[in-house]
């Protein structure tokens, strides 16, 4: 099966809802309403530090009775926040999804801009079926020697040049400190 050279630019969505993490759930709430989308990146002084999603506000807040007004977004969001370039391929994206198992991933520029964000959706239309072969080739265990962006599991500053430690993406530092 021939896999195409799509990037992840080229398929995501371009217009990222997001909100200071002072923001209120209620307040969360009514931007997800009134965009129609289903997650918001959280921000610190302008800088992409979590998302959060439909679910995080129906488990986190409604489930255990918060108050929606009163709860901020950094007490529900989640984080490290992983994100993606807009130049890897969509076979990253969909690999980076899996791993993480998340259903969404912030898109980056060159300078670390947020400029999108990518899901499963997203893949799906652009390349059905490309989810469930990168599954079955996780299941099969195909040698990984890729490199991925994102946050370090365990440092939590973003790299480049994330390496994949069973589940969880590491950078060369951290993996070094582990192995040690």
């Amino acid at each position: 099966m021939e896999k195409p050279n799509l990037k992840v630019g080229d398929v995501m969505t371009v217009g990222v809802v997001s909100l200071p993490e002072t923001s209120t759930v209620q307040q969360a709430a009514k931007q997800l309403k009134r965009t129609k989308v289903g997650s918001i990146i959280v921000t610190r002084k302008g800088k992409a530090v979590g998302i959060v999603t439909e679910r995080d506000i129906a488990y986190k807040v409604v489930a255990e009775g918060k108050n929606a007004s009163k709860t901020m977004l950094k007490s529900i969001m989640s984080r490290p926040l992983r994100v993606i370039r807009t130049v890897e391929s969509i076979q990253n994206a969909a690999t980076a999804l899996a791993t993480n198992k998340v259903k969404r991933l912030p898109v980056v520029d060159k300078k670390g801009q947020l400029v999108g964000i990518i899901s499963d959706s997203d893949l799906m239309r652009a390349y059905p079926g490309l989810v469930d072969v990168l599954m079955e080739e996780e299941k099969l265990e195909l040698p990984k020697n890729e490199f991925y962006t994102g946050v370090c599991a365990i440092c939590g500053l973003v790299s480049e040049d994330l390496k994949r430690y069973g589940n969880k993406l590491v950078c060369e530092e951290c993996a070094e400190e582990e192995e040690v």
